[in-house]
């Protein structure tokens, strides 16, 4: 009996943390974000690039590509702007964990699982501009396909700061219907080559 009372409180005790700790991150990175209008171009150009791919006609997939252009670098900018702004955080706060599960606090208490997120954002950042440019000369339905995996990769980076890669993983199945590695195989090299390394380096 005493066990089960000892793992009740430690299971209400860390629950308690992980809120604490998760609400801070969503905090941190909220206020950030708070400075742009990226979530609304996210879903802009994800809805869009749907609804392209879904014409039949080629002459009109072309047509509903081009009128997101001004979102698309509007997107890249400000991407690029908010991994900018994530520098001037400490360090220790801006740690994302490599286990599947949220332990508060492992920054501090387990540092050599722990990634920087700021790199990450930097990764997007260059991903998303690459794409945008247009550098490797995809048609615009295989640029679309591209872009919208690294709107995908970056939402998911964003739910594993902020929550745990498990829900990320779960996040992206649910809204997407997609895995976080079908995404991955998806993204530009330059992404995926740069975000594999991040992944790999302690």
């Amino acid at each position: 009996m005493d066990i089960v009372v000892v793992l009740l409180m430690a299971a209400l005790v860390w629950n308690v943390l992980r809120v604490r700790y998760q609400r801070g991150r969503i905090a941190l990175l909220g206020r950030h974000l708070g400075s742009f209008q990226l979530e609304r171009h996210m879903e802009t150009l994800t809805e869009g690039y749907t609804r392209a791919i879904r014409e039949q006609e080629p002459s009109r997939q072309l047509q509903v590509l081009d009128m997101f252009a001004q979102t698309e670098r509007a997107v890249a900018a400000q991407t690029q702007s908010l991994a900018d702004q994530l520098q001037n955080e400490a360090p220790e706060a801006t740690r994302v964990s490599m286990l599947p599960f949220c332990l508060p606090y492992i920054e501090r208490i387990l540092p050599s699982a722990t990634r920087d997120f700021r790199t990450l954002l930097q990764i997007h950042a260059a991903g998303l501009r690459h794409v945008v440019d247009n550098n490797e000369g995809l048609d615009p339905r295989s640029r679309a396909y591209h872009l919208s995996a690294e709107l995908y990769l970056l939402q998911h980076s964003c739910h594993w700061f902020c929550k745990s890669r498990t829900v990320a993983d779960a996040r992206l199945q649910v809204r997407h219907k997609v895995t976080q590695q079908k995404v991955l195989e998806s993204v530009s090299e330059v992404t995926r080559s740069a975000y594999l390394r991040w992944q790999h380096d302690a």
